[in-house]
């Protein structure tokens, strides 16, 4: 029965949207967590370390953390299977050899595929500069993720990487949003201006609530 649903094109973009939404939700934590920066070093370290000790006694020391990661890890895994084999699939189904070439995808649809693309290795530079790092400019210093933050937006690389990152994000979330709303029945013809609002309200407070930091560090205003 699992196999025959994620065989299915129905059944790859319902994962496409159920994985979405719960990145989606991460999205907005995370964010929220990133402008604590504005407050200072103490509040924003001891978040990081909160976040370490969250769930104890009754969970050890960074085990909610590692969930969490596991549960993203699944969810970004599932994301982009689903659209890499629905990709491949759209493909295939073109018709060959016709006349007249089929209509050039739309431009929402190459920026998910984009977009998508940038994501993945920004999560992967993310992770090697602020949690591992082993791409970090100038000596990480684990547990100081506030200095490392600064010694990150502290370069022009650094920043460029961030802020086109965030601007990928910002456009797939707007077209994400709505297509899982769709995909999961959301959707009607009454309720589909008040989703796009809420896809494009979504889309604007993200991107502008990640790129704060960057902005804030290059301004001097986190320092």
């Amino acid at each position: 029965m699992t196999r025959t649903v994620w065989d299915s094109s129905v059944g790859k973009k319902t994962v496409m949207a159920v994985s979405g939404l719960i990145m989606l939700l991460y999205l907005v934590v995370h964010m929220l967590g990133n402008l604590k920066i504005f407050f200072g070093s103490y509040e924003f370290n001891h978040y990081a370390h909160w976040l370490r000790t969250l769930g104890e006694p009754f969970l050890h020391y960074e085990w909610a953390l590692w969930i969490i990661r596991v549960v993203l890890v699944v969810a970004v895994v599932a994301h982009a299977t689903a659209a890499y084999q629905l990709s491949r699939r759209d493909i295939r189904a073109r018709p060959s050899g016709y006349v007249h070439k089929k209509r050039r995808a739309s431009y929402a649809t190459r920026t998910m595929r984009w977009g998508g693309i940038i994501l993945g290795l920004f999560i992967v530079w993310h992770i090697l500069d602020l949690t591992t790092g082993t791409v970090h400019p100038d000596g990480f210093q684990a547990g100081h993720p506030y200095q490392n933050v600064i010694d990150t937006f502290s370069t022009w690389y650094g920043d460029t990487i961030y802020i086109v990152a965030m601007l990928a994000l910002g456009l797939h979330i707007r077209h994400g949003f709505w297509s899982a709303a769709q995909t999961l029945g959301a959707g009607s013809r009454s309720r589909d201006r008040a989703l796009k609002t809420v896809a494009n309200g979504l889309a604007l407070v993200l991107t502008a609530g990640f790129l704060a930091v960057p902005i804030g560090v290059m301004t001097g205003l986190v320092s």
